[in-house]
This record gives C-alpha cells, structure tokens and sequence, in this order.
C-alpha cells in the first residue's frame, strides 16, 4: 500500500534536510527519503567545514548568490538551531609576487559578490594575525566573515527541527524508480511506495540519476574526491583563522584550519573518480595534503594526528548549482559541491519558495524554529554540571574520556528526535568516539548502550550502514 505526500524531498544531507525544514515552515504534507540509516552519511557528513565569505565564487552565478546569503543566515540560523558556529575569519595566501593580480581578482569579485569587510595584506601585516604562516607568504587576502561549523550538527538540526515541525523521515528508503500518474509521482523505494505531488531531487551526488528518472538527462554529476588529515585539540590553536591558498601553478591547494570542536584539519586533494562509494584515503593523496599544508603554515604538528578521511563531492558538468523546477512538479537541487554547506540556508528558503510557489501551499502559522542539541557538559558550569548529574546520575557515568562525554548524553541522543540508532550516529551527535584513540576504548560501551536503549541483540548493534555489524557472537 503506498503512501500520500504533498512533498517528497530525496536526500537527508545538509541540503535536503535545510530545505525540508523550509517546506515544513508551509502548510503541506512532507517526507524526506534517504538511502542511508541516518541524516548526514554522505557529501555533509566529510567536507572542511567552513562558512566561506563568498569572495571565490563567479559574479551572478548561483553559488555566489547562495554563498553570500548563505553565510549572513548562518548567525540566526546557528542560535536557533544550537549549532556550534564561529566567525574566525579567513586568509588567502599569495606566494609569488607574479600572482598578485589574481589575488586582486579575487578581492574584486568578493567586492561585486557582496562580501564585507575584504582587505588586501601585506605579509607582515598576515604574520602578525597568523604567526605561524610560513616565510613563502607574499600577501593574503583577509575576510573577516568566513567562519567554521559543525556540519554534523548542522544537518541533524536542520533535519530534527523539520522533524519536530511534521516532516517524515524514511532511513535506508533509497529511491530505485520514478513514474508519474493521476497528477503523482511514484516513487518506488527499497522499503515503500511514496506518492508525491511534488519531488525535490537533493540526492547529492545521485542527483543525475534521479533525475534521469523524471527528465531528458541534463547533467551528468562527477564524484570528486577529497583527502583529509584530523589532528587532535592539542593543535587546535597552531591556526586561528580558515589558511587558503590562492589556486596557482601548484593546484588548487589545501586547507589549514581550526574546527568548532578544537581541532586542526589539513585538506582536501580534489581527484575525480567513477566510484560513486569510493571513500578510501591513500599515500599520495594524504601526502599531498602534508606537503601542500607546509606551504602555508610552519611546523604542523603532524604527530598530533589522529585521524584522516575522504568524502565526496557533487561536482556537476555545468560548474554552477542547479536549483530549478525541471518539469512540473518536479525540483532539482543538485551540483551542490562547496560552498554548499555554507549555501544550506538559502538553498533552502529558495527551493521550499520555488516549491510552495508552484504548488499553491500557504505558511502555517504554528511554525517552532528552535531547536535544542544535545547538552554538551563541556559548555556547562561546574554547578550546572552538578545539577544536572543530580537530575539524572547518568551524566556522571563518563564514557568517552578523550571528549568527556557522558552516558546521559549518548542516552539523549538515541532518544531524541530522529535520535542514533548506530555507533556512527552517538558519534555525529556526541563526539563519543572523535577523540584521539578515535573510539578504540568507548565503543564497546555505547553498544551496551544502543543494545540496552533499542532492545537490540548485541549481534545487531552496528557502526553505520546494513553489513557493518560488529560482533558475531560469543566466544566464550
């Protein structure tokens, strides 16, 4: 028997999960499909983390226009939604005096783009914000609105607050077919039927394949992949700002920057691959991530490395967003590759607009825009702290000692909205498991406690996705 919406949004990432929290702001029966087990296990879940002050993209094109909005929302959007959110200003490194120009152009455009507070450095003026950028520095250009985020909580707040406003979300509900008839689309899922009068295609980097499904194709979206390096809170402050380096003769270049958390993250490489699923790090991509990183900054405490990862980004071959009603009823918001994380908010305001446009759906009036995450004991007073162990002992019980995270707030995030179910989940909405021995000594405690809170088998207790359970029995 299939189900009746009015809106069907594909894809639980930041982008579908920002627009379905807009669409939830209309009066309209709305669902999200998603093919993994959770919110955030794609494109949103392994990117840099950045709010980018808009200066890099092209004059007039959509990702210039969704950047710049992007970031001015981000300050509501963070408070109403407790996410982690700092504007610790950004650098753009020169290092040749031949390039200059180009860091001129790039002044130019974030001018033209709307960008405030854009200045040009002289290197001594850049070593004196940054003491530690290295001596191959010429000029930077300077950004005081570009920011970091935790694009974890960034996504389940979207996603939790569109939730608590009547949204439905459907896990590991991947979208296999799409037909229309009788004025609905329907959508043939791994688990159900879905009929829709509307669809919105954020399925990030199958966002061609679906819509392939409805339309002549269009686009075609390329996986292009980007290797990371994580280094512990101890390196947090070796940075204070997002370290850019200005595309040269060299590349691209790569990213030195503090995270929300504390952390020090060096990346990414940029390499198109085929494999839609391919998230694997190698030694000469994480190599080129050291080497590149030591041309901006001075003694990266490599040592401090905990960890390094790969994501994928939805690079499409039209090099713009592509956020557009493609046949009636039918909405694509696709090519989301950076800044995306910083364009969620308008992206989704533009899209739910477009959509509640098209479809005739009026604002409710019963709207709650407020969020709250998960209680972070790290951010509480030692008498709150107290008071809250008081309430509940189980924030006194600690199980990740590396991030100091208690079992009330591992049992808080399985039972809140749209709450953990795995052991990547607690992690995403914790940090249980991000420190330095990267969950080598918790996890067997939070799956006791997943096993315990879903009366699940510890056999069917796993880290992310279906096949990666963790235990298969006793041994004893």
């Amino acid at each position: 028997m299939s189900m009746r919406y009015d809106v069907a949004v594909i894809g639980a990432g930041v982008t579908g999960s920002a627009i379905a929290r807009e669409l939830a702001r209309y009066d309209a029966k709305v669902c999200v499909l998603e093919k993994g087990e959770d919110v955030c296990t794609g494109t949103s879940k392994a990117n840099s983390a950045i709010v980018h002050g808009g200066f890099d993209a092209v004059t007039g094109s959509l990702k210039a226009k969704m950047n710049v909005l992007g970031n001015e929302m981000m300050t509501k959007v963070s408070e109403e939604l407790d996410v982690p959110f700092k504007r610790n200003g950004a650098l753009v490194l020169c290092f040749d005096e031949a390039d200059k120009p180009g860091l001129e152009d790039l002044y130019n455009r974030g001018i033209a783009n709307g960008v405030q507070g854009l200045k040009i450095l002289t290197r001594e003026e850049a070593k004196e914000m940054e003491p530690n950028l290295s001596a191959h520095v010429v000029a930077a250009l300077w950004c005081p609105s570009s920011g970091i985020v935790c694009p974890f909580e960034l996504t389940l707040g979207f996603a939790e607050n569109a939730a608590d406003n009547g949204v439905e979300f459907k896990f590991e509900c991947g979208v296999e077919n799409i037909q229309k008839a009788d004025g609905y689309y329907i959508l043939e899922t791994e688990k159900d039927i879905i009929e829709a009068k509307a669809v919105v295609n954020a399925a990030g980097i199958y966002a061609d394949k679906i819509h392939d499904m409805v339309c002549p194709h269009e686009f075609a979206i390329l996986p292009r992949a980007g290797e990371y390096c994580l280094c512990d809170k101890t390196a947090g402050n070796h940075v204070s700002m997002t370290i850019f380096q200005m595309p040269s003769k060299l590349g691209k270049g790569i990213l030195v920057t503090p995270t929300v958390h504390g952390n020090l993250l060096l990346g990414p490489t940029a390499s198109d691959l085929e494999d839609r699923e391919f998230t694997a790090t190698t030694r000469e991509g994480l190599d080129a991530v050291l080497s590149m990183a030591a041309l901006s900054v001075d003694n990266i405490p490599t040592r401090q490395i905990i960890t390094s990862f790969s994501g994928l980004r939805a690079h499409d071959d039209h090099g713009d967003f592509i956020l557009q009603e493609s046949a009636p009823g039918f909405f694509d918001a696709a090519g989301i590759e950076s800044p995306g994380l910083t364009s969620a908010p308008a992206i989704g305001q533009y899209m739910a607009e477009m959509v509640a446009a098209a479809m005739g759906f009026e604002k409710k009036a019963d709207f709650n825009p407020i969020r709250h995450g998960v209680i972070d004991l790290d951010e509480l007073t030692v008498e709150e702290r107290a008071e809250k162990i008081r309430e509940n002992p189980l924030y006194g019980n600690i199980i990740c000692r590396c991030e100091t995270i208690s079992e009330g707030e591992i049992v808080d995030a399985i039972h809140r909205t749209l709450g953990a179910t795995t052991l990547d989940g607690v992690k995403r909405r914790t940090r249980a498991g991000m420190g330095r021995c990267q969950a080598g000594f918790c996890s067997p405690k939070v799956m006791d406690i997943l096993s315990r809170e879903l009366n699940l088998p510890l056999t069917e207790v796993r880290k992310n996705a279906k096949g990666s359970e963790i235990v298969f029995g006793k041994t004893k």
